[in-house]
């Protein structure tokens, strides 16, 4: 995962907690799980609309040869 060792993730689990303080940290996991998803339904969305402009564009094409043979 990333090329990170188990010492590094605890080292990072640590700095987190004394930054955001253990009473956060839930809110802290809830954000970041929110803006995953997020990103996500955007990467969805984004490959969706490139789909239907491949599509769109490939039913010009078609046209395009049909009309001028």
């Amino acid at each position: 995962m990333f090329g990170l060792g188990m010492q590094e993730l605890i080292i990072i689990l640590v700095i987190v907690v004394v930054l955001f303080g253990a009473t956060r940290l839930p809110q802290v996991g809830e954000g970041v799980g929110k803006m995953i998803t997020n990103f996500r339904k955007g990467l969805k969305s984004g490959e969706k609309a490139a789909e239907e402009q491949e599509e769109e564009n490939d039913d010009d094409s078609k046209k395009e040869i049909s009309s001028g043979a």
